[in-house]
């Protein structure tokens, strides 16, 4: 507490406490205990000097007054008389005043370090209760709200205002309503400068993070520093963001977790489809092989055969698709020949290349790619189908395969309808299929897709090149290995 606020009764009180001291140190000395003048002029001092420390400049300097004059009344010759011209005398009052001043100015400024210390110290206990408290905060309403009343108690705040700019909602708490309308905080806020009004002891600073505005904090009472005041808004601030951040990983987590468990149960169906399917080809194929059914029985048989390999391309579409969502995609690379895996899935196709002129332009000279043979063989057999299925039977296909520096590119390019400007950018979206060919060409829209997810995982490009009515080319580029690897 300063002088200044002292009540009036406080200040006489030591006034007359410093008369008194005076009063009795001269009593003692003139009536009890003789001592040279040098003696009691040291003991003025010191009381002086007590008095300005404990009790501040006016009481040091009455009491200086007073020595001085006790000292000239009662010890100087000669004694019971006052000679104000005499230099002693200026001499004694000028270093009781000038110790009382120097004394009160050294007291009054070591006890505002002292308090501002203490104040400080303070603050860093209620700063860390509040980071305690905001770190293990159990939210049961808003989490602005319970922000702004976690700080208006740690801090006892009077009143205190909350602007959350997420939600444009102010939340307030303390016993008082702070004097601050909603468009001053607001407008801190967004402009982010800290107003402050002497009248009402109002500040309202700005809440931001990595220069983003999070809101404003307007708090009433002048018991808080500027200091803490910003770090009460950055601790804010890092718990909105750290609440945003837990809220989003959360929605991912359950995202994730629904994504896993519709791609396990169409993994699980996929299956238990593809487990008849197996004796149905079998007994077809056996069935086709003899030669005393009739031609009707042969061309049912032959339809049958058909719709079981479509149904079975069908299943294995999303099984692969299943995996792939749900992150199952775990790729074993190594340098393979490109030749070889376009070889391999040439001859599954067999007789789904029948009537075709199939022109493969992949050197031997072809340097090895850095792949997952079964997962690059998948896209190959992807394309191929894709351009079977959407091209003229007869017309012809060409696969060709080129190095560069870092990659080797394959291309598959037909002789179909081609590919609209429009619908190239949604050819590689999920169960996107041709607004012209979807009800005439069967198909499920995944297999492109497949191709594309398989392709990125290789950290390579897939892409297309058409117009209408000159046919289309896919291509996708897979990396080659570095050089030290194949020595």
């Amino acid at each position: 507490m300063t002088k200044s606020t002292l009540p009036q009764s406080v200040k006489v009180a030591r006034i007359l406490g410093a008369l008194g001291i005076v009063g009795g140190i001269t009593f003692f000395y003139f009536r009890i205990f003789s001592v040279n003048n040098v003696t009691v002029a040291l003991s003025f001092l010191l009381a002086v000097l007590t008095i300005a420390t404990r009790w501040g400049l006016i009481a040091g300097l009455v009491a200086s007054v007073a020595s001085m004059l006790c000292l000239d009344f009662f010890f100087i010759p000669p004694v019971g008389s006052i000679t104000i011209a005499d230099p002693q005398n200026w001499v004694a009052l000028s270093v009781f005043v000038v110790t009382a001043v120097i004394v009160s100015h050294l007291s009054a400024s070591a006890k505002k370090q002292a308090l501002e210390s203490t104040q400080r110290q303070n603050e860093m206990e209620r700063l860390y209760t509040l980071s305690r408290n905001l770190l293990l905060l159990e939210v049961h309403g808003p989490l602005a709200q319970e922000i702004t009343n976690s700080i208006a108690q740690v801090f006892e705040l009077p009143g205190l205002a909350f602007y959350d700019r997420t939600s444009d909602r102010i939340h307030r708490a303390g016993p008082h309503d702070i004097p601050v309308d909603a468009g001053k905080l607001r407008d801190t806020a967004l402009q982010g400068t800290v107003f402050h009004d002497a009248t009402t002891k109002t500040t309202v600073i700005p809440i931001s993070l990595g220069g983003q505005p999070m809101g404003s904090l307007g708090i009433q009472g002048s018991q808080v520093s500027e200091t803490a005041l910003h770090a009460i808004a950055n601790l804010t601030a890092i718990t909105l963001e750290r609440a945003h951040a837990q809220d989003v990983a959360t929605r991912a987590e359950a995202a994730r977790q629904s994504e896993e468990l519709k791609s396990t149960m169409l993994d699980a169906l996929a299956h238990e489809f593809k487990t008849p399917l197996t004796p149905i080809k079998a007994a077809v194929t056996s069935m086709l092989s003899d030669s005393d059914l009739s031609p009707t029985h042969q061309e049912l048989l032959r339809i049958v055969d058909e719709e079981t390999d479509r149904l079975n391309s069908m299943l294995t579409d999303a099984i692969q698709m299943s995996r792939i969502e749900a992150g199952q995609l775990q790729l074993h690379r190594s340098p393979q020949p490109l030749r070889r895996i376009v070889q391999a899935q040439l001859e599954k196709l067999g007789e789904n290349l029948e009537g075709r002129t199939v022109t493969v332009e992949v050197p031997e000279s072809l340097p090895p790619v850095s792949v997952d043979p079964e997962f690059i063989g998948i896209v190959i057999w992807q394309l191929v189908t894709n351009a079977l299925r959407y091209t003229p039977p007869g017309s012809p296909l060409t696969l060709r395969a080129s190095a560069e520096e870092t990659e080797v590119i394959v291309s598959i390019e037909d002789c179909g309808p081609g590919i609209s400007e429009k619908e190239q950018r949604r050819v590689f979206e999920k169960f996107y299929r041709g607004k012209d060919q979807r009800d005439r060409i069967p198909g499920t829209g995944m297999g492109l897709t497949i191709a594309r997810e398989i392709v990125r995982a290789h950290h390579g490009r897939i892409w297309v090149e058409s117009e209408p009515g000159k046919g289309a080319k896919f291509s996708f580029s897979v990396p080659r290995p570095p050089r030290e690897f194949l020595l």
